[in-house]
């Protein structure tokens, strides 16, 4: 991608980081000699010469090889050059994915009629955030194919080989590399605060709807993307999210129709209309000719191995996931009665929520532009809120701060992640921002201060009073799902005092 901007009165090119190639290759296949292509079990770009990806690929193994004579418990992640930056990931025993992508460079142009000078940005790549995209990649790919084992016993090499390139073909398309931050290394969720009232509504919803569809094995319930309830491990439904909120939903997305002047509401009696759809399935129930078939996926794959349908079903703004076991047929007869059943009830689901969250809005007061931006995370459940990103998909990442800051959020994270103990960090931006970033208990924040002529001391004095209340807190915590379902109590932050007081949201 290329950036034009105007710098001492010329025009130059500014390139972000692209994708140069990208192959998974397991070193104990073809170990003799002339068969060193057996190792490649799939390689992007695919035109690229045989020799070429036996090179790269050997080049590769020998950079793993030669960093474990230094510590064998922990190969190389990364290698650095001047024009590109390679990761290396382990995702199985002996199956490694690499990933190589282009440094970011500034072209020059020169005023003699010379070649442009090629400048590399070679530190404005992170370590962190690109391992994070590398595991994620995998993680993707294991949600919808299980792991590379399960394909070579069912199959042998061959049909891994299908699955892998089947699968990345398309799914390397979608990956903008350009994108990414340091919301990817956390790969965290949002959750949406309700009151009790509401939240009790929903969950009595869930356990009516498995009471009466009893081959329903798990359920998820999200509103505006945000997740409400999950009967799945926090891992399986961390990468489930990611694919729902980047990849599903927004290619199914719709005016949005709740509230109490939608038809629905006057609840006629045996009124069965309902703004209700499958976004997995059937697109049309009345389609004689409609495809049951819903695409599967692998939950539990360290422990149990479970593979199971994916129903997504919405109404609205409010979507729920049903997951059934991949060795139940779903017929015509259950989707009709999982849309007779969910539909209706769904629909009234959504138009409450939206209802109560206006309400929740006009007590609040109108919002009000802070004078800072933050990303918080928690470690514990995976709780996930930002004021920098005003929108993030798998495609785009707008964010309301420039690169240069978000690269010091990038920066203050990897310190972070050096030591275990609690720790704050205070930098000054060339920009005159204040960007603060403060680790305690498993969570994480992040702050961006627009304020000028504050000192260190000041910035200081505001941050500990932005945390204060985080102490003070109400560490209630929902659990659900044999107990072990915790509900976050720090996701809401709002301006208070001096644009610094942290409330809770239970």
């Amino acid at each position: 991608m290329i950036s034009p901007r105007m710098a001492s009165g010329m025009q130059e090119k500014q390139y972000t980081p692209s994708l140069l190639s990208f192959f998974v290759y397991n070193p104990s296949f073809g170990s003799r000699e002339g068969e060193e292509e057996k190792k490649i079990l799939f390689y992007h770009p695919s035109e690229v010469e045989k020799n070429e990806k036996i090179r790269n690929v050997g080049l590769c193994e020998a950079i793993v090889q030669f960093t474990r004579t230094f510590c064998p418990t922990k190969p190389a992640k990364s290698l650095h050059t001047q024009k590109n930056r390679q990761f290396f990931f382990e995702a199985e025993d002996s199956f490694w994915i690499v990933m190589v992508v282009r440094n970011p460079m500034v072209e020059k142009p020169n005023k003699d009629g010379r070649p442009p000078t090629i400048e590399y940005q070679e530190e404005e790549i992170l370590d962190t955030v690109y391992g994070a995209v590398l595991r994620e990649c995998y993680s993707m790919y294991k949600l919808f194919n299980g792991t590379f084992g399960r394909a070579m016993e069912a199959g042998g090499v061959e049909l891994l080989m299908q699955k892998l390139d089947k699968f990345f073909y398309r799914y390397l398309q979608t990956l903008h590399l350009q994108s990414c931050d340091l919301l990817d290394v956390f790969g965290g969720i949002a959750f949406f605060p309700l009151d009790k009232m509401t939240y009790l509504k929903i969950q009595s919803f869930v356990n009516r709807v498995e009471e009466s569809l009893s081959l329903i094995k798990y359920t998820a319930f999200l509103y505006n993307d945000q997740l409400i309830w999950s009967g799945l491990e926090q891992d399986d439904m961390r990468i489930l999210y990611k694919y729902l909120t980047t990849s599903l939903f927004p290619r199914h997305s719709e005016p949005e129709l709740a509230g109490r002047d939608s038809p629905l509401r006057p609840e006629v009696a045996g009124n069965l209309l309902h703004y209700g759809r499958f976004l997995t399935g059937p697109a049309n129930l009345k389609d004689p000719e409609a495809k049951f078939r819903f695409p599967r996926i692998f939950v539990n794959t360290e422990d149990s191995y479970e593979e199971l349908h994916l129903i997504v079903y919405k109404a609205m703004s409010a979507a729920v996931c049903f997951m059934i076991s991949a060795s139940v047929e779903l017929t015509r007869e259950f989707c009709e009665q999982l849309d007779g059943l969910v539909g209706p009830q769904l629909t009234l689901l959504a138009s409450d929520i939206c209802e109560q969250y206006n309400v929740n809005r006009r007590i609040s007061g109108p919002d009000k532009e802070p004078q800072f931006k933050f990303i918080y995370f928690n470690h514990m459940n995976l709780a996930e809120k930002s004021t920098i990103h005003m929108r993030k998909t798998a495609s785009v990442s707008l964010t309301s701060v420039h690169p240069d800051l978000m690269k010091i959020l990038g920066d203050i994270n990897c310190d972070f992640a050096r030591v275990d103990e609690d720790e704050e960090i205070i930098v000054k931006a060339m920009t005159d921002y204040w960007v603060v970033g403060k680790k305690s208990d498993q969570r994480e924040l992040y702050v961006i201060l627009n304020q000028k002529n504050a000192n260190l001391i000041e910035v200081n004095e505001e941050v500990k009073r932005l945390c204060a209340t985080q102490k003070n807190c109400t560490k209630k915590r929902e659990r659900k799902r044999d107990g072990e379902r915790a509900m976050d109590c720090f996701t809401t932050l709002k301006l208070s005092a001096l644009q610094g007081v942290m409330t809770a949201s239970v």
